[in-house]
């Protein structure tokens, strides 16, 4: 995996990050309930499936391992299969280890700006800061609490030529699967087990 493509997969891992278990009951739901639901989490375990659709293979590339989330900005990533690595976020630096060939590296986001939108993204989803996440993008919310899917897209030129759009799915205020659209097609779809508490 290159290392825009692991910056990306952490950014991933976290905006899939299961949230509470269901939305308690309201005659309305939006955005805002939303992003109320998803901010009342503060720490969470998970195991994720994720699988990478490119045009030129006749297969999803598919990896699995574990994820945590510890508000506000502890995110980290650890890949099991096919090979060990990890891709850690803490505040504004972004750590990537592998094991095969061994190696590890450190970045600060403010010298990758487009890393720095994806992370930023993420963080106001999980935070639940509406403000932050329409200065970015445009938003749209479609089903109920019961099953919802929140897209989210870039509104920032550079950002376009990246990425289309991120869908978001859930029930309540737990998300369980994202899916991040590149404009040539490519695509990555990320499913979430969440632990037990």
């Amino acid at each position: 995996m290159t290392f825009g493509g692991r910056a990306r997969a952490v950014v991933l891992a976290a905006a899939l990050m299961p949230g509470t278990a269901a939305a308690a009951e309201s005659s309305t739901w939006d955005v805002a309930r939303l992003m109320q639901e998803l901010a009342k989490v503060k720490t969470s375990k998970g195991r994720f499936v994720e699988r990478r659709y490119v045009g030129i293979l006749t297969t999803p590339l598919e990896s699995s391992g574990t994820l945590l989330y510890v508000a506000p900005d502890r995110l980290e990533k650890r890949t099991l299969s096919p090979r060990v690595e990890s891709v850690l976020l803490e505040g504004d630096q972004l750590t990537l280890e592998s094991t095969q060939p061994k190696r590890r590296r450190s970045i600060r986001l403010e010298d990758y700006p487009a890393v720095g939108v994806f992370v930023e993204s993420i963080r106001s989803t999980l935070a639940g800061d509406l403000a932050a996440l329409k200065r970015l993008f445009e938003i749209g919310l479609e089903g109920d609490e019961r099953k919802w899917r929140m897209v989210l897209r870039p509104t920032d030129r550079n950002m376009q030529e990246l990425l289309s759009e991120i869908r978001v799915g859930g029930r309540g205020g737990t998300i369980g699967t994202i899916e991040f659209l590149e404009p040539n097609g490519d695509r990555s779809t990320m499913t979430i087990t969440r632990d037990p508490p």
